[in-house]
């Protein structure tokens, strides 16, 4: 490699491509390597992360400045700081006249070269000086192994034109620019690279639904490379038999058409005349009959877009199938049109609009005119298609109700009755794709779909209209519509035809057998169903459909196991609701719906209100069902566990002895549920302090579930945990520390990052570290930790706190005491309120505040806190318990620091040991 040849990457804002690709393509011609597409800013991207990845693969990077490259909140100062103060290698480079107000302060004086407003020869100057300093080479360098695209080998229609030295095209008839065009830079990236992957015609076809933004992207392409191309000719291609007129217009405009001849012959010689002309795009938009197209798309060294709501373009033109916006961009579309809107009030509306493009331009309309967001979202429920018929919305040529409307009418007026009832049927179903294989396996009692329903090619000719006019997404095994399509269609039903359409939802959803809710084997399959279970517009109808309550029932259990706790809580709950008014408090449906709804509530850590829920369950059951029946017992293993949550171990204990004593009799040794009560009693022996028989019953109930329910099964893992926090609690951190990180790694490959089991394993793995003194590493993924209790369970959750309250002893034992009392503080308050005073929690964290006041030297307010919490664990726990002797260790060592030997030594009978002042409940 020479010295002047280098490695660079272009950095720059997505309408500024074309630039990227001049600037580019003269860096290779200069000899040097180059890098566009890896790197390119979109909505949410991390700046820092990808510019650092930038750095870390390249010499330097050529920074593209222009108004879009510092639009409003692509990043900020910090950002900045990070790249240019530390990392340096940076050649920023100015393409267009940026205020000085827009760039970062930290840039200043730091711009290496201006092209804005130059020829191409003066800005090849421009631009090889910024990169190579005042004496770049007089020619191409050598770079090994790269090609110089040198102008004597390179076409000159394929080079890339300098934007700047250009207008619009001269053969040119493309509607103005959209403004207010956002996101979508991926899909145009890939458009472009898609576009100039050949030296002959290449054909792009577009498709997807009506109003998500097929011609927009078609438009903004049109302008933001207008600079490339000779002609760009817009053409309405909805109705094909019209395409040789719209080919004879631009013939004209080229002076190759005779007015003599015919439209046809004139369409003809245009193609001709296409075939010796470069630089060239023809967009055919809204283009929905391909075999009729075909005929028509030119050959040559050109380009053709084509935007269309039929995905059958196989064979014809390379295919993008087009989706909705992503969350980013559709929060940055609003951000940028609604003054004021929050980022959560945003993600609310776009979930309710499911991102689609047209919706989201309509309800900002909407909302610009006066209408506030939440009277907006609540007729978005109650009266949906009456909203979406209103749109000024000037860049799309009708409102979504009218959109939708339009195919539907094409779709029963082309004589597909078979897909109109289909797509009737999967209105009624939620938005997420529904397999195909649920349709097939149901159709003999689908009343509402006509024909054959022996005939094996019924699904496939009713899907094809559906894909075909842009009123649903097909995929090899799915079928999806789009929320706002499914509403429109529901406000249009018939009323007298319904009750026949929620039949067959009922037949479908009915029919489905995911598996195991337990089993994270099938959580895939319970995914797909709860998705279609929990639509709002299908819960209502339960009561009156019993063979849709035990899907129910189970999906709430799924979405427990699953760890998604708020969503199983607020399907339970309603649920319950309805049931318990139609069906009647003490029905075995609304008693199962009951007991998830207990388990919900302390999954989110809400004992106060799960203890009633659950207790209230049990006692509806021994009534109703007897002592011994399963679902008896399961009620008494919910209420004695509950008792453990709330820390009265002791009333725990008595009756998981009773529980576990019942089902050994009625289930047997090793049934699941058995060993899930043995489970917890030998977790509560560890609580009452009882280690060493803690420790021989998980032991037993770990080897168990491993020969019963396999050596990854959730439950098994749950009691290796327990068997290694019952070790740690023994002090037996060596032992311990093996169990912990198989447990971890095998819960993060079972359950997934964020489950909050996975999360527990990861949080004993820091915990042992900061026990085996190992405190830097510790904090380190506790802080990481601490950041996804809070994002996966919130603020207050019991995890939450237990997280946070072993960082801020981490804290401390690295001796940063301030900090790690104002985090105490702040955990013992926030226990306090939602455990109560007397949770052995809650008395841990005081502990732990008590321990860091010492450390402080603030032992007046360190003492008061420990009496005050030993004389809780005395009552709560008892004298002899081992929580209580630490205590009362500690608030002797605290009363020795004030000179008080007489009183520490009447606490503990002896002189204090001052190396004891840790204590430290553990969870399992």
């Amino acid at each position: 490699m020479t010295d002047t040849a280098q490695r660079f990457f272009v950095s720059y804002a997505g309408p500024d491509r074309a630039w990227a690709e001049w600037v580019g393509w003269q860096l290779k011609r200069a000899g040097h390597q180059v890098e566009l597409d890896r790197w390119n800013w979109r909505t949410g991207d991390d700046f820092v992360q990808k510019m650092n990845n930038a750095l870390d693969e390249a010499d330097a990077v050529v920074a593209l400045f222009s108004r879009n490259y510092f639009a409003s909140g692509r990043w900020t100062r910090e950002e900045w700081s990070a790249i240019v103060a530390v990392r340096g290698r940076l050649v920023p480079v100015a393409i267009e006249p940026v205020a000085d107000d827009d760039v970062p302060a930290l840039l200043a004086g730091k711009l290496r070269g201006d092209l804005h407003g130059l020829d191409e020869t003066a800005a090849v100057a421009a631009l090889l000086e910024a990169v190579h300093g005042p004496n770049p080479p007089t020619g191409p360098v050598a770079f090994p192994g790269v090609p110089s695209a040198d102008s004597t080998t390179e076409p000159e229609a394929l080079r890339p034109r300098l934007p700047s030295s250009v207008g619009l095209p001269e053969v040119w008839n493309v509607r103005r620019r959209n403004p207010d065009f956002s996101g979508r830079e991926g899909e145009m990236v890939h458009l472009r690279n898609g576009l100039l992957s050949g030296h002959q015609a290449v054909v792009q076809a577009l498709h997807g639904m009506g109003g998500i933004g097929k011609t927009q992207i078609a438009l903004e392409y049109a302008h933001r490379f207008a600079s490339q191309y000779d002609i760009v000719w817009w053409i309405d291609a909805e109705l094909a038999d019209q395409l040789p007129v719209r080919y004879t217009e631009l013939a004209d405009r080229l002076g190759i058409a005779k007015s003599d001849a015919g439209t046809e012959a004139n369409a003809n010689a245009l193609l001709q005349h296409l075939r010796t002309r470069h630089r060239w795009l023809l967009i055919l938009d809204n283009a929905e009959q391909p075999d009729q197209i075909e005929f028509w798309l030119p050959e040559g060294p050109g380009h053709v877009l084509i935007t269309s709501r039929n995905p059958d373009w196989h064979g014809i033109a390379h295919q993008s199938d087009l989706d909705v916006f992503t969350r980013n961009d559709s929060l940055a579309y609003f951000q940028a049109r609604i003054p004021g809107i929050t980022t959560e009030q945003a993600d609310l509306l776009a979930r309710d609009l499911g991102d689609l493009p047209l919706a989201l331009a309509q309800a900002g309309g909407v909302l610009r005119s006066g209408m506030s967001l939440d009277r907006y979202r609540e007729l978005l429920t109650t009266n949906t298609a009456r909203l979406l018929e209103e749109s000024d919305v000037r860049d799309y040529p009708a409102p979504l109700a009218a959109t939708v409307n339009i195919a539907v009418a094409r779709l029963t007026d082309d004589g597909h009755p078979d897909a109109a009832a289909l797509l009737r049927l999967g209105a009624f179903l939620g938005p997420e794709p529904i397999p195909t294989a649920w349709l097939e396996t149901v159709r003999p009692r689908l009343a509402t779909i006509p024909g054959d329903p022996d005939d094996p090619m019924w699904l496939r000719n009713a899907l094809q209209p559906l894909g075909r006019y842009g009123l649903a997404r097909t995929d090899f095994d799915t079928l999806q519509i789009h929320r706002l399509t499914q509403a429109i269609l529901r406000t249009q039903a018939s009323p007298d035809l319904v009750p026949a359409i929620r039949d067959d939802v009922s037949a479908v959803l009915a029919a489905v057998n995911p598996g195991d809710p337990r089993s994270p084997a099938d959580w895939a399959a319970w995914a797909s169903l709860t998705a279609h279970l929990t639509t709002p517009h299908v819960t209502t109808t339960t009561t009156d459909r019993p063979e849709l309550r035990p899907a129910l029932s189970k999906a709430a259990h799924f979405l427990i196991r699953s760890g998604l706790p708020r969503a199983a809580h607020d399907l339970s709950a309603a649920l319950h609701q309805a049931w318990s008014t139609d069906l009647g408090p003490d029905h075995p449906d609304t008693l199962m719906c009951a007991q998830y709804l207990g388990h919900a509530s302390v999954s989110l850590g809400d004992y106060t209100k799960a203890r009633p829920i659950i207790e209230d369950t049990f006692a509806r059951r021994r009534r109703v069902l007897g002592e011994d029946h399963p679902d008896t017992l399961h009620s008494a293993h919910d209420a004695s566990t509950t008792l453990g949550y709330v820390g009265e171990y002791g009333e725990a204990l008595r009756m998981m002895e009773d529980v576990l004593a019942r089902r050994r009799r009625v289930l047997g040794e090793d049934h699941p549920d058995t060993l899930a009560s043995a489970n917890n009693l030998a977790g509560t022996l560890g609580d009452l302090g009882e280690h060493a028989e803690a420790r021989r019953m998980m032991e037993d109930v770990l080897a168990r579930r491993r020969r019963v329910l396999g050596e990854d099964h959730p439950d098994t893992l749950t009691s290796a945990s327990g068997l290694a926090t019952i070790l740690r609690n023994m002090g037996d951190y060596t032992e311990a520390r093996p169990i912990t990180e198989d447990t971890f790694a095998r819960r993060r490959r079972v359950l997934g990052e964020d489950h909050p089991e996975t999360l527990a394993s990861a949080s004993n793995i820091a915990s042992i570290l900061g026990e085996l003194g190992q405190h830097l590493e510790a904090l380190r993924k506790m802080e990481d930790l601490l950041a996804r209790y809070r994002r996966v369970l919130g603020e207050d959750h019991p995890d939450t706190l237990t997280a946070a309250n072993n960082l801020a002893s981490t804290l401390r034992s690295l001796g940063e005491y301030t900090k790690a009392r104002r985090m105490m503080e702040d955990v013992l308050a926030r226990r306090r309120r939602v455990l109560g005073e007397d949770h052995p929690d809650t008395l841990s964290s005081a502990n732990n505040l008590a321990n860091t006041l010492h450390s402080l030297r603030l032992y007046r307010e360190a003492v008061e806190l420990l009496k005050d919490a030993r004389a809780r664990c005395i009552r709560v726990l008892g004298a002899k318990h081992p929580v209580t002797a630490q205590l009362t260790e500690n608030l002797a060592v605290m009363l020795t620091a004030m000179g008080k030997t007489h009183e520490a030594q009447q606490l503990t009978g002896r002189k204090p040991n001052k190396g004891k002042r840790r204590f430290g409940r553990k969870r399992r």
